[in-house]
């Protein structure tokens, strides 16, 4: 089983359009979208969810208020500001205190501090995942609540169901659509992973997040390729990002040309080999062959 993580320095350089073509030619893998921040492979691959879960990242405290006493040992001990003296009454007091769930950073001190136990510390739920059938094949993937942490683990999770699937359903390979960027989604994504493939774009941005990326496969000793996607709007910037990644560990992928068909493609669900048959598609197909090749399939 081998598994290739596709991920960005940053976010639009078309990343999950590749992904999407490449689950188009890869007969059947399974797939994984791991930019679980801001999930979008599903708006391409129009998932038929089979299994659907709660996510619970972590665990949040609120205040019982029938016990509550009104003394504010929570305030005292809470880092986060995020008890507060706004709470109903109750037998014993005209005010008790109450968390604040967006303040609260889970981390239990107010529970373990209160001295007649008012405060719980429940399961908090961060938001959902799922398992899903497409038109490639199996997907998992998940959406993360708005403002929610805990990012990692939920990459690690759905990670560790997409390779349950390809064992049960004995594939060979497993495609996961990465954040951008070089944060704890993006290191959950590609910890172990057989190859890594970073997208860029031919803007000074890009290639300055570019070599972020290409710091953090190298410190994991990840064996990591490049594709520059819109290439050809800046053609002396792309010949620059080609001579300084083939001077580092990086080997130089593909190189596709900016195209209205990929936007086009997006606009009725398709991926781009789907929808283009012209160049466009060529470089893709290219592309895929290039990766696969790495990865020795």
């Amino acid at each position: 089983m081998k598994e290739i993580v596709i991920i960005s320095g940053k976010g639009g350089t078309g990343k999950t359009s590749i992904v999407a073509s490449f689950a188009a030619l890869a007969n059947k893998a399974v797939l994984a979208d791991c930019d679980v921040d801001a999930a979008d492979l599903h708006l391409l691959l129009e998932p038929d969810i089979k299994q659907a879960h709660d996510f619970i990242g972590g665990k949040l405290a609120s205040v019982i208020t029938e016990k509550c006493i009104g003394c504010g040992r929570c305030e005292e001990v809470c880092n986060f500001d995020a008890a507060m003296f706004n709470g109903p009454a109750n037998d014993v007091v005209s005010r008790t205190y109450t968390i604040d769930p967006i303040a609260c950073d889970g981390c239990s001190v107010c529970f373990h501090f209160c001295p007649v136990d008012a405060i719980e510390f429940k399961d908090a739920i961060n938001g959902r995942w799922f398992v899903s059938n497409t038109r490639f094949g199996p997907m998992a993937h998940a959406r993360l609540a708005p403002a929610e942490e805990n990012s990692g683990k939920l990459v690690s999770l759905i990670r560790k169901q997409a390779k349950q699937i390809a064992t049960e359903q004995n594939k060979e390979l497993i495609i996961v659509d990465g954040a951008p960027g070089i944060g704890c989604p993006v290191i959950a994504s590609i910890t172990g992973a057989d190859l890594v493939l970073a997208v860029t774009e031919p803007t000074i941005s890009a290639q300055h997040d570019l070599h972020r990326v290409i710091d953090l496969t190298e410190h994991f000793n990840i064996p990591t390729a490049v594709c520059i996607d819109k290439y050809d709007i800046n053609v002396n910037i792309a010949k620059s990002i080609e001579k300084e990644f083939l001077d580092r560990s990086a080997k130089m992928a593909g190189k596709i040309a900016y195209d209205v068909a990929v936007t086009k493609a997006q606009i009725v669900a398709k991926s781009i080999v789907e929808y283009s048959s012209n160049s466009l598609k060529e470089q893709v197909v290219s592309l895929w062959e290039s990766v696969l090749n790495m990865l020795k399939l």
